[in-house]
């Protein structure tokens, strides 16, 4: 039974039912106003996208227009836009896999021993700006010949998931009860085969949360592969990139092209935002 003290307590934590909404509704409030700014940039873009040059440059900009499909035929006819979908598909595809086979047991290694100042120098490396590996990087690949190669710029990649996968999964492994792992070692098992067997099927979540948003960010990543990738290997972020000149910016194919870059990750997201959501939400409690 609950002590009469306890109950008492309960009840004077618990919201009454009004309060509960207009919380709920304050929260709902703050939420919409934090998406505007980037909901306000998807609908511009959107629009300009179906704007010829003359209405993109219009002052003061033109929300009532005829709407026109030319952008979208001249990309999709006039560039070999497939190609870059498959380029692009291909170094986030690779440099997410990577990422999982290096950072996971980084992870593991990092929650189980405690290795906070390898935890914290891997931090330190992912805020660094991503310029400043571009040198040593374009050396080091000159070198290989791996400029312009879906080597090269899938290895570039790893500077941004691999640092993203181990802070993700290093709180799910953390989560997990040592006793599990002790036992697993006291059957017979290997340090490896703990991990593989007993520690990477009770975190498939992080896995599947972080796998995600480590593509997402190498899908959209630009400086990495414009300097890296050269003309061979040109993903979709670059490719908008050549739209714009000295002279002047093609806003309407910029715009067509960029719609064309965020739906396939905006799709993306919105198909698995449940699973991107358990997986962060149960590596973040504690037990």
């Amino acid at each position: 039974m609950i002590p009469t003290g306890a109950m008492a307590s309960r009840d004077r934590l618990a919201l009454p039912y009004w309060k509960k909404h207009l919380v709920a509704f304050g929260f709902d409030i703050v939420a919409f106003t934090g998406t505007v700014p980037f909901l306000f940039v998807l609908v511009w873009m959107l629009l300009g996208s179906f704007k010829t040059q003359l209405q993109n440059t219009a002052i003061p900009p033109l929300l009532v227009f005829q709407p026109t499909l030319g952008n979208y035929r001249a990309v999709l006819t006039e560039m070999p836009i497939l190609q870059f979908f498959v380029n692009s598909l291909i170094v986030g595809v690779g440099s997410t896999g990577l990422g999982l086979l290096a950072g996971l047991p980084a992870a593991f290694s990092i929650a189980r021993h405690q290795q906070t100042r390898l935890g914290m120098a891997i931090l330190a490396a992912r805020m660094m700006p991503g310029i400043s590996y571009l040198i040593p990087w374009f050396i080091l690949f000159t070198q290989l010949k791996l400029i312009g190669t879906y080597p090269g710029v899938t290895l570039s990649h790893l500077t941004v998931t691999m640092p993203l996968i181990i802070w993700i999964m290093i709180g799910f492994f953390e989560d997990l009860p040592s006793e599990l792992h002790e036992a697993a070692l006291i059957d017979g098992c290997s340090v490896y085969g703990a991990f593989w067997r007993i520690a990477l099927p009770l975190v498939k979540p992080g896995i599947v949360a972080a796998g995600i948003l480590a593509f997402i960010f190498s899908w959209n990543n630009f400086m990495l592969t414009l300097i890296l990738g050269g003309n061979a290997v040109r993903t979709l972020p670059v490719v908008i990139y050549s739209f714009i000149s000295y002279t002047q910016i093609d806003w309407g194919r910029l715009n067509a092209t960029a719609m064309l870059v965020t739906l396939p990750v905006l799709v993306l997201t919105l198909v698995v935002q449940r699973h991107i959501t358990a997986g962060l939400t149960l590596g973040g409690v504690k037990s």
